[in-house]
C-alpha cells in the first residue's frame, strides 16, 4: 500500500471544501478581467486601486491598504510600479510626513472611461443576472465579515 495515495487529497475531498470553491471562483473570475484589462495595460491590483482613487480621490497609503485588504508589503511595489507608469502620485503629507497620500495624474484619471467596459466583459462571463450579482455580493460580503470578526476574536 503507498503511502502517497493515502495522503494525496482526491476531488471529492476538494469538492467538498468552501475554502476550494471560494479560491476557483476567485481564480476564474479574476481570470476574466485579464483579456480587456491587457488591452488598458493594467493588472486586475492595478484596477482596483483606481476603482477606489476614481470613486474616492486622495487617498492615504494605508486607507489604501486597508480597503483592498493588502499589506505594505504588496501595495507598496504595486504603487511604484503605478506612479512609474504615469498613473498615479505619491507625496508625503504636510501635516504629518509619516503619512503618504495617493492621488490619480489625468493620466490614471482618464482610464475611468474604460470602467463599464471592464464591468460588463466579466459580468458577461460570470453570466448571473444583475439579482444574482447582488445576493451573491451581499452573501460574500457577509462571509469576509464574519471570518475578520472571527480572525479578530482569536487574536485578541
Amino acid at each position: 500500500m503507498s503511502t502517497t495515495s493515502h495522503l494525496a487529497p482526491s476531488a471529492v475531498e476538494l469538492d467538498e471544501l468552501l475554502c476550494f470553491d471560494l479560491y476557483a471562483a476567485q481564480r476564474a473570475v479574476t481570470a476574466a478581467y485579464r483579456p480587456v484589462l491587457a488591452r488598458l495595460g493594467l493588472t486586475y491590483p492595478q484596477y482596483l486601486v483606481l476603482v477606489l482613487l476614481w470613486g474616492r480621490g486622495e487617498c492615504t497609503v494605508r486607507e489604501v491598504a486597508d480597503a483592498l485588504r493588502l499589506d505594505h508589503g504588496t501595495l507598496t511595489p504595486l504603487l511604484r510600479r503605478m506612479e512609474t507608469a504615469g498613473l498615479l502620485t505619491r507625496r508625503r503629507g504636510t501635516d504629518d510626513e509619516r503619512t503618504v497620500l495617493v492621488a490619480l495624474t489625468p493620466a490614471g484619471d482618464a482610464l475611468r472611461v474604460h470602467r463599464d467596459e471592464v464591468q460588463c466583459h466579466v459580468a458577461e462571463a460570470i453570466g448571473l443576472g444583475e439579482r444574482d450579482i447582488a445576493a451573491l455580493q451581499q452573501l460574500l460580503r457577509h462571509v469576509t465579515a464574519a471570518t475578520e470578526a472571527a480572525e479578530a476574536a482569536d487574536a485578541g
